[in-house]
């Protein structure tokens, strides 16, 4: 499967808290990339929240999202876990865990009311997190006489791609970050600013975070 040219995530942990009929819901959010990390938050606010009934939660990894759990802890079945993973797919995020702490409060809810319930807690760790986005692509690296230097940022202006730190030596040395769709576009555009006579290395795709 060909690896997402972006992919959305979290930058760091959030919290947020909601009340249903007296019965408190707590969501963490948190970056993750592994399953032991993952399980490793999972035991933390399983230790901070030791006193609650339930710690329902669900997690996505890999840039493609495709690895995904999702527990309900004791809660009736598809009341907790899979409404976090709905509210994380819908968010379009992944590399990401939402654990939601369920305070029993006395009056039953119902599995709509679960469902709703979990459902809400997880949107608002959701809106509490910062998200970044990040993009693939590659480090494209030439060198360009002086003459040339205006036209070459002229062109990453009109393209929208930040030039970097260009090195002023003899002559002017570019790293360019790429968008992976706009390589072989740039490439080619950059070989005709000098009608042939340039030197363009690649480096392997690689995913920078740009935030959103």
């Amino acid at each position: 499967m060909q690896a997402p040219y972006d992919y959305r995530t979290v930058l760091s942990a959030a919290s947020a808290e909601i009340t249903e009929k007296n019965s408190r819901f707590i969501g963490d959010i948190f970056p993750v990339t592994t399953e032991a990390q993952a399980q490793a938050r999972i035991t933390e606010v399983q230790k901070k929240y030791h006193d609650a009934r339930h710690h329902c939660f669900g997690y996505i990894l890999g840039s493609d999202g495709a690895f995904q759990r999702a527990s309900d802890n004791g809660e009736p079945q598809g009341t907790a876990g899979r409404p976090i993973l709905r509210v994380l797919t819908g968010a379009r995020l992944t590399d990401v865990l939402i654990v939601v702490t369920r305070y029993f409060g006395g009056t039953l809810l119902g599995t709509g009311g679960l469902t709703r319930a979990y459902t809400q807690a997880a949107q608002e760790a959701c809106a509490r997190a910062d998200i970044v986005t990040y993009t693939m692509g590659r480090t494209i690296s030439f060198t360009s006489d002086y003459a040339h230097v205006a036209t070459v940022l002229h062109y990453f202006r009109e393209k929208q791609i930040d030039p970097g730190a260009p090195v002023y030596e003899e002559n002017v040395r570019f790293e360019v970050f790429v968008p992976e769709a706009h390589v072989a576009l740039y490439v080619n555009d950059l070989t005709n600013i000098f009608n042939g006579n340039i030197d363009i290395s690649e480096s392997d795709p690689l995913y920078l975070p740009i935030p959103s």
